[in-house]
Formats: structure tokens, sequence, C-alpha cells
């Protein structure tokens, strides 16, 4: 590559902290067809906002039935903890394109500059400052590879709150590091299923040995919370108030992109349940919904929890012990326990109401890939980059790889911007079956998948 080429833009484009968005961006504002409402399981009618008091704090009710205010502001207390380890840089893989031999323009938007090693402390502090504002002694939580866990973890130390997290049972044994990490930061921790809570025993009897799901562990901490006073359920992703914290994301990075006069043709990111894409494709997805700009937005998922590629469009619980609302989204069934793979953040049999609506009609695409050919990826870019990247962001370092490829095929020059969303330093057991070779591809049959589909709720 030419001297003039590596000259275009800084290895790392950095804001200011003064730069730095004093506003959360809410795509809901825009979209042309709004996500449908969460439905009371009991009723079969819309949820109103008072009935969810008992599980959530109000201020991220509010914001969760919120589909007209296109700009909330970001408390001061609240900014000023992001200053700690934001803003994040967007930084030119100069590197990765010289070894690919591409013409394409590689960005990422590293989101792993801090303790929690991942994006999720943008809404942990949120929803931490929003418990302690009510003057609640605590929170309860569900976390799946830990990332989320240790950011809430982070934030209600700083806040002074008790948290209690429930960790998906694979990634406790899988991940012992990052259930330290919580515990360092004062949080009990707790594996799902587990025999301490009803939901959790019934799961059990149902799935003898199962090393549980997201879904599973949701469950157990709704009950935790709604029984005990002072506490109230927080979650990490999914739900519309967490992409709404998580669009400082990608407001950075179109402002870093702007100082330059970039323009992202293709733009990628790993979905689980939704928060970190949702969060980096928000105002790009915005000029889309308003008419003015273009772009190939990619949603990357795990081929063991196809949510997007192999699910229903459909309403479906959150979580597997059906005490949560319903959400109308891309699910694979609430009662579908995925393989036990190492991208534990992207084992959640659902997606975000929202990216299911935006996918539904047509503004992303979204691919599934196996868990070898991303750690494949991982390597590769870890060695051009420096970074060892979490898994769950591998997977859109993967796609990123292959849409860079294809830019080298046809001598395409384009843009590609993508979300990594964490470091995977917690990661290493996952690293060490990849590099011994005993890592296998499990993907759901469709037989699987059709008995999951039978017990969706009939609901219209």
């Amino acid at each position: 590559m030419t001297d003039t080429k590596r000259n275009d833009v800084p290895y790392k484009i950095y804001l200011s902290e003064e730069e730095m968005p004093k506003y959360w961006y809410n795509v809901r504002a825009d979209m042309k067809t709004k996500p449908a409402p969460l439905v009371n399981p009991g009723t079969g009618e819309p949820m109103k906002p008072e009935e969810l008091l008992p599980v959530f704090c109000k201020e991220a009710i509010d914001q969760e039935f919120d589909n007209d205010t296109a700009y909330v502001e970001i408390p001061e207390d609240i900014r000023n903890f992001y200053k700690m380890y934001r803003p994040s840089p967007l930084t030119r893989a100069y590197c990765l394109e010289e070894k690919l031999g591409t013409p394409a323009k590689i960005y990422y938007k590293f989101e792993g500059n801090n303790t929690s090693g991942s994006h999720k402390l943008n809404s942990a502090i949120a929803q931490a400052y929003y418990a302690k504002h009510e003057g609640l002694k605590g929170v309860t939580t569900e976390t799946g590879a830990g990332q989320w866990g240790t950011a809430l973890s982070m934030a209600c130390a700083y806040l002074d709150l008790d948290c209690r997290v429930y960790m998906v049972k694979v990634s406790y044994e899988q991940k012992p590091f990052r259930r330290e990490v919580m515990r360092t930061f004062g949080a009990s921790v707790t594996p799902s299923p587990s025999m301490e809570t009803a939901v959790g025993r019934k799961i059990l009897a149902e799935h003898p040995g199962t090393t549980g799901s997201l879904g599973c562990a949701i469950s157990e901490a709704v009950e935790d919370a709604t029984s005990h006073e002072g506490y109230r359920y927080v979650l990490g992703s999914v739900l519309n108030h967490v992409l709404l914290h998580q669009s400082i994301i990608g407001l950075e990075t179109k402002a870093a992109l702007d100082k330059y006069g970039v323009k992202p043709d293709i733009i990628v990111g790993c979905a689980g349940g939704g928060s970190n894409l949702g969060g980096l494709i928000s105002p790009f997805v915005g000029e889309m919904l308003r008419g003015e700009n273009d772009y190939q937005i990619i949603a990357v998922e795990p081929a063991s929890c196809p949510s997007f590629t192999r699910g229903k469009f459909a309403y479906d619980f959150c979580d597997t012990g059906n005490i949560c609302p319903l959400a109308k989204m891309y699910t694979l069934g609430a009662d579908f326990i995925p393989a036990p793979n190492h991208a534990g953040g992207l084992r959640f049999h659902g997606m975000s109401p929202i990216l299911s609506q935006l996918y539904h009609d047509g503004y992303m695409e979204a691919r599934a890939v196996p868990q070898t050919e991303v750690f494949e990826a991982a390597e590769y870019f870890a060695r051009c980059e420096g970074i060892l990247p979490a898994p769950e962001s591998s997977h859109a370092i993967k796609v990123a790889l292959d849409e860079a490829k294809k830019c080298k095929e046809t001598g395409e020059e384009k843009v590609i911007v993508i979300g990594l969303t964490g470091t995977g330093n917690f990661d290493l057991v996952a690293y060490q079956k990849f590099n011994d070779g005993i890592m296998d591809d499990y993907v759901p049959t469709d037989g699987e998948l059709e008995a999951s589909f039978a017990k969706l709720p009939k609901v219209e």
C-alpha cells in the first residue's frame, strides 16, 4: 500500500470530551413502522407503563414506551461517568487492509477500553443511575458471556448499589475470570438455572443437566427482583431503552467519520439481543429512514443461534420461564436452548423488536456464520491489528473480511465499518479450544427449530 493511502486519515480518530454526544438518539422516532408494543401474557393486551413498575425503574419504562422523542438528553452525571472511557476510538485498520491486499478502507469502533471490556457499560451506568435516583437498594440481572454482568457490577459499585447477577451456567463454567471480576466489584454471581428461584427449579426439572440460556437467566433475575422489596430488574440488551443508551456508539462513529468526510458503504455488527448493533447503526439507519442516505447494514449472528436467518417474526416470551411480557421479534422460541458455543453474549433466542422491525422492513440484512470460521477471523484480525477481539465481535469481523475480499476481486474501494464490541481477554478458554482443534460447529436442525416454534404463544 502507498503512503498516500496510509495518510488518508489518522490510524485512530479521537473525539474530544467536548465533542462527545450530549444526547442519545431514539431511532423509533424516525421509523415509519414502529416496533409492535409489548403484550401482557395474562390479558393478551398491550402492556401499560404502570404494569412494569414492579420490574423496571420508572425512567427506563418511560424511555421504553417513548416512540416519538428523537433526542434524549444524557444526564450530566452519566456523561461524567462516560468520560472515564469515552469517547472511544475509531481506528483505521491500515495493517489489516495491507495484509488482505484489498482496496477497501476498513474502520472499527473499539468499545473494549474499559475494565468491563465491552460496550455494555454505556447502558449499565444509565440504568444503575436511575435505580439510585429512585432510592432503590439494588438491582438484579442476567448475563451471558459476562460482559453485561461485569459492566453492571462496575456501575453498581460506583453508585453503592447491591448487584445480583444470574450468569448462564455454561459461561459461568467457561469464563471464570469474568465471574471473578464481577465478584471483585461486589456482585453476587449465581450460575443459571439454579435452585435459588422457583423458575430455576422448574427449568432444571424440565431440562435436567441443561447448560442454561439467557432466557433462563432472565426468568430468574426477574423473579428475584420482584420478590425482594427495594430491587428492580435491569436488562443489558433487546429492549428499546437499552438500544437508546447504546446509540452513543453510532453517534460517536458518525461524528468521527464526518470529521474526515468519510461515508461508509457497509456497516457490520454482531447480533445477539441487539444492543451493540442497534447502538452502532442507529444514526445511520435514521438517515435511511429520512431518505438522506443509503447504507448496506449487515447483522451477523452465530449459526448455532440464528434468530434472524432462521427465526420467526412473531410474539414470544423474552424468557424461558414465561414470566416476562411478550415481544414481537425474530425468535427461535423461548423454549429453545442454544448449544454451549463460546459467543455467550449471542446465545439469546430472540432479537430486539427495533432491529426485528427494521430487518422485516428491509433496512438491513443478516448472515449466520459457524463458530470455527469466526475464530479464524478473530486470530487473523488479532495478528494484524494487535487486539484480541471478543468472540461476539469476531462474528462481525468474519463478515467484514469477506466483504473486503470481495472488494479485492472487484477492485471496489468500499468503506467498511466494524462494530468491535469488546476484548477477548476473558475468552481464552474459547481461544484455547480453537487452537487445540477441539471446537465444533453445532447448527440446530430444522426439526429442533420446528419443535420450538410449535410452542410459540398464539398472539396476533
